[in-house]
C-alpha cells in the first residue's frame, strides 16, 4: 500500500516518517497505536482458504461484548468477509472463531420503508449495499453508509454494552429493527420508556444448562412511532410483546433529513436486571462521542504497552492489528453487581456465582505464545483468567481445554497444564493454586465427558506409555505428544508449588513418553499400535489420522520441552539440522484421504510456496526457532524473517491461515520484538531476529524492556543484555522482567559463529541437571 493511500487514512497525523538510505519510508515513534489497526486484517476468507477468519470487532481490551457489522446470513460462522456486498445487521457477538460459531447474539439493523411504507424486518429484505469506501472500521467505532436505506449506522463499544448512532433521511418509515435470532428468543417493546428488552438462546457448542440465556436492554433517545413484533416471518403489527422460536422488533421513527436517533444497548448473561445495570454503569450520562474517547483511550493504553519504531508503514499496521487481535479473546464472561464485586453466570452448572469467568479460547492453539505473551506484558488480566479458570473447575469438574461458552467438544490435548503452569511459573499470583493444581492432576489422569476435556486415552497413554493407533482414538500420536509436553509442564508447577517428589515424579518420568513414537527407520513420529509395532502402512505426508490438522513432518517437532532429545534421537545436531532443512525443501506434497477432502489448512500450505512449513496453523509455529537447540541460530533468523515478511500484511488476506484466537498474531509480535516462547512453563525465550530498529516493552512492575537492532539485515551478528555481550540463543525470564536493554547489532551476512556451542542453546529437560 502506497504513503498516498495512509495519508488518505489520515495516519500521518499520529507519526512521524523519516527516510532511510533507499528511500524507504519509516515510521517514527507512533503516539497513536489504535489508529494503526486495520480491523479488516484477515476478513477475506472463506471456509475452502482462511487468510484468517477474522471479523472486524467492535468492542474494547478482553470485552465481554463485541460487535460486528453481520454480512453472512443468520447462524453463518462467517459473520463479515470482506467480499461481500451486503450488510444485514450490526450483531453482537461473542463468537471466538467462525468453526466455533457464536452464542448469545443478537442484531440490530436500521432501516427505511420502501414505497408504500412496507417494513423490511427479515434479514434478506433489511440487507442493504454498502462499500469499503464508505465503511470507516477501528476497533473503538465503526461507521457504514446503508445505501438501500440511505442510513449512516455508527457503533462504539465498552465491556458490556455500546452506543449506536443512526442518521437517517427523511422518512415517515424509518425504522430500527430487533432480532433476536432463533433457537428460542424473546422480545418486549416498552413505548413509554422508548425501550426494547428481549433476550436470545442461541448457541453453537455445548451442552449448556437450560436457564442459558443472552438478557439485552435498548434505550432510544426518541419516541416511537410505531411498535411492531415479529415472530418468524410474520408481522404482527402493534404487538408489544412475543416469545418463540425466532423473535424480533421493529420500532418506528418519523425522521426529518440528517436526523440521528441515539441508541443504548447493553447485555447481561445474569438478568435484565443486571444488563440495565451494566448499561448504567458503563454508559452512564456519557453521550456517543463521550464513549468513542473512552473507548479509543482504552486501546491506545493497552496497544501502547508495546511501542515500535524505525519500521515500514506496512510493519507498524501489521505488528498493532496482530496485537489488537491478541487482546480480545479470551473474553470477560463476568459482570460486576450492585455492590461492585465481580459475578459471573456458569455455563458449568447454570448457576450465578461470583468471582471471574472468561470464555472464547481454545488451549491447543493458545498455551504457545499467546498466554505467554499476557504473563510478560499483561499478567494482571491473566490473573483474573487463572482465577475464572479455578471458578471453572469448580463449578463443572474440569478444566475446559476449549470453552465456547462452556466444555466445547474439539481439538485435542490437555493443555490447560501449560497454561496454568505457565503463568505461576512466570509469577503470576492470586489465583487458587490448591484448585488449579487438583485440576491439572485430574484432567490428567482421568477422561472426561467428552473427548476435548481431560485426556482420551489416558489409561493406554499411562499404561503404555502412549495412546495407540489401533485402539479406535483419532489423532492418537497428536495426543501422545501433547500429553508428554503437558506432563512435563505438571511436573514444573508442582516443583515450584514445592510439591514432594512422590507425587510429581510419575509426570518427569511420563514427558519423556514421546520417545516411544519416535520411528528409527523415517526419522519421524509415528503412530503405534497396542502391541508395540509402528502403523503400517505410514505415509509421512498424510494429514490427520494419527495427527491433528497436519502430518508427521509438522507434529515431529512437538517436543517443546525437550528438544536436545529429540535432536539425540533423530542423530544429533547436525543431523537435526538438515532434518530442520528438508522441512522447507520438500514439496509442499499431502495426502488427504483421511478427512475425504482437502482441507482449508492443507491448502494454505500448499501454496504459500515453503514446502512443508505450515504456518497457517499451530503445531508447526515454533519449528523455525529450533535451530537455536542444534547450533545454527542464523538458520532460525532466516526462517523467522522470511515468515514474518511473507506470511503477514495489514490486509483483508493478510494472515496465511486461521488467526485462532491471537496465536498466530502472538507469534508475529513475540518474533518482531526478537524472541520466543518454545517452551511454555520455562522461564527462557528463544533468541530470533527483531524486526523494528527500536521496541519498547512496559511492564506492569514500572519496568521496561528496550529493543534496539542496529543494522540492516535479518541476521543477529552480536546481542548484548544491559552492554554484556552473550553468546546464548535465549533470554531469561526474569532477566527482562527486572527491566532490560537488548541490543542487537544485525548483518546482512549470518554469523555462523554466534550461538553454536551446546552451552548456548535454550532449556531441555534431558539435559536439566536439577529434573
Amino acid at each position: 500500500m502506497t504513503i498516498k493511500r495512509y495519508c488518505a487514512l489520515g495516519l500521518l497525523a499520529a507519526v512521524s516518517l523519516t527516510a532511510t538510505a533507499d528511500d524507504m519510508p519509516r515510521v517514527g515513534k507512533v503516539s497513536d497505536p489504535v489508529e494503526w489497526v486495520n480491523t479488516l486484517m484477515g476478513t477475506d476468507s472463506k471456509p475452502e482458504l482462511s487468510n484468517g477468519n477474522t471479523y472486524p470487532a467492535i468492542t474494547v481490551p478482553w470485552g465481554m461484548n463485541l460487535w460486528t457489522p453481520q454480512t453472512g446470513k443468520m447462524g453463518n460462522g462467517w459473520a463479515y468477509t470482506y467480499s461481500a456486498d451486503k450488510i444485514r445487521g450490526f450483531k453482537q457477538t461473542h463468537q471466538p472463531s467462525p468453526w466455533m460459531n457464536d452464542y448469545g447474539q443478537f442484531a440490530i439493523m436500521p432501516v427505511t420503508g420502501r414505497p408504500g411504507g412496507k417494513k423490511r424486518f427479515n434479514q434478506d429484505e433489511r440487507a442493504s449495499w454498502f462499500s469499503h469506501k464508505a465503511e470507516v472500521a477501528k476497533p473503538y467505532y465503526y461507521s457504514v453508509y446503508l445505501a438501500d436505506h440511505d442510513v449512516t449506522a455508527e457503533i462504539t463499544p465498552t465491556e458490556r454494552a455500546a452506543q449506536f448512532r443512526f442518521t437517517f433521511p427523511e422518512s415517515n418509515d424509518s425504522y430500527v429493527v430487533i432480532d433476536a435470532f432463533d433457537k428460542g428468543s424473546y422480545v418486549k417493546i416498552l413505548p413509554g420508556q422508548r425501550r426494547v428488552i428481549g433476550y436470545s438462546t442461541r448457541y453453537a457448542r455445548g451442552p449448556l444448562p437450560k436457564n442459558f440465556r443472552n438478557y439485552f436492554v435498548i434505550e432510544f433517545d426518541q419516541p416511537f412511532a410505531s411498535s411492531d413484533t415479529w415472530q418468524g416471518e410474520a408481522l404482527v403489527e402493534g404487538r408489544l410483546e412475543t416469545e418463540g422460536d425466532h423473535s424480533g422488533a421493529v420500532v418506528g421513527f418519523k425522521t426529518k433529513k440528517g436526523q440521528k436517533v441515539n441508541m443504548r444497548v447493553a447485555s447481561s448473561f445474569i438478568s435484565f436486571e443486571q444488563a440495565q445495570l451494566n448499561l448504567q454503569r458503563e454508559l452512564g450520562k456519557d453521550d456517543f462521542e463521550a464513549t468513542r474517547a473512552k473507548g479509543k483511550a482504552a486501546w491506545n493504553e493497552v496497544l501502547g504497552k508495546v511501542a515500535v519504531e524505525g519500521g515500514t508503514v506496512d510493519q507498524t499496521r501489521t505488528f498493532y492489528s496482530s496485537l489488537y487481535r491478541m487482546v480480545q479473546f479470551p473474553n470477560k464472561m463476568y459482570e460486576i453487581d450492585a455492590s461492585g464485586k465481580p459475578v459471573h453466570w456458569s455455563p458449568y452448572n447454570g448457576q450465578t456465582l461470583p468471582g471471574y469467568l472468561f470464555a472464547g479460547t481454545g488451549f491447543w492453539d493458545t498455551f504457545r505464545a499467546l498466554y505467554p505473551f499476557l504473563n510478560l506484558v499483561y499478567p494482571s488480566i491473566n490473573r483474573e483468567m487463572q482465577e475464572g479458570l479455578a471458578n471453572a473447575f469448580k463449578e463443572g469438574g474440569w478444566l475446559p481445554e476449549w470453552s465456547s461458552p462452556g466444555y466445547a467438544n474439539v481439538m485435542i490435548g490437555n493443555n490447560s497444564a501449560s497454561v496454568v503452569a505457565d503463568a505461576y511459573i512466570k509469577g503470576v499470583r492470586g489465583q487458587d493454586m490448591d484448585a488449579l493444581w487438583q485440576a491439572l492432576k485430574h484432567g490428567a489422569d482421568n477422561e472426561g465427558p467428552m473427548t476435548a476435556v481431560g485426556r482420551a486415552g489416558v489409561k493406554f497413554y499411562n499404561e503404555l506409555g502412549y495412546v495407540p493407533y489401533d485402539v479406535g482414538i483419532n489423532e492418537n500420536a497428536a495426543r501422545t505428544l501433547e500429553y508428554a509436553y503437558d506432563d512435563f509442564t505438571i511436573y514444573q508447577l508442582g516443583k515450584a508449588l514445592g510439591k514432594p517428589q512422590s507425587e510429581i515424579a510419575i509426570y518427569a518420568e511420563r514427558s519423556m513418553n514421546y520417545k516411544k513414537l519416535f520411528d528409527r527407520e523415517t526419522g519421524l513420529m509415528r503412530g503405534k499400535n497396542r502391541d508395540g509395532s509402528f502403523q503400517s502402512p505410514f505415509n509421512p505426508f498424510k494429514w490427520g489420522d494419527a495427527f491433528t490438522e497436519g502430518n508427521s513432518w509438522h507434529y515431529s517437532w512437538s517436543v517443546f520441552h525437550d528438544v536436545a532429545g529429540l535432536a539425540e534421537l533423530m542423530g544429533g545436531r547436525e543431523a537435526f539440522v538438515k532434518k530442520l532443512d528438508t522441512v522447507f525443501t520438500l514439496p509442499p506434497v499431502y495426502d488427504e484421504s483421511y478427512y475425504k477432502s482437502v482441507i482449508h489448512e492443507i491448502r494454505e500450505m500448499q501454496i504459500a510456496n515453503m514446502g512443508q512449513y505450515a504456518h497457517g496453523n499451530q503445531p508447526i509455529q515454533h519449528m523455525t526457532y529450533l535451530y537455536n537447540y542444534a547450533g545454527a541460530p542464523w538458520k532460525a533468523q532466516y526462517w523467522i524473517r522470511e515468515t514474518m515478511n511473507r506470511m503477514y500484511a495489514p490486509t483483508p488476506d493478510g494472515y496465511c491461515g486461521d488467526e485462532d484466537n491471537g496465536q498466530t498474531s502472538a507469534w508475529y509480535v513475540f518474533s518482531a520484538l526478537g524472541f520466543y516462547p518454545v517452551t511454555p512453563g520455562v522461564n527462557q525465550y528463544v533468541v530470533g531476529a527483531p524486526l523494528f530498529p527500536k521496541a519498547t516493552v512496559q511492564l506492569e512492575n514500572g519496568k521496561r524492556i528496550t529493543i534496539n537492532a542496529r543494522g540492516d539485515g535479518r541476521y543477529v551478528d552480536q546481542l548484548a543484555v544491559k552492554g554484556n555481550p552473550i553468546e546464548r540463543n535465549w533470554l531469561g525470564h526474569e532477566e527482562l522482567t527486572q527491566g532490560a536493554t537488548l541490543d542487537f547489532s544485525m548483518s546482512a551476512q549470518p554469523n555462523t559463529r554466534r550461538g553454536t556451542r551446546p552451552a548456548d542453546a535454550p532449556y531441555s529437560f534431558s539435559l536439566d541437571p536439577k529434573r
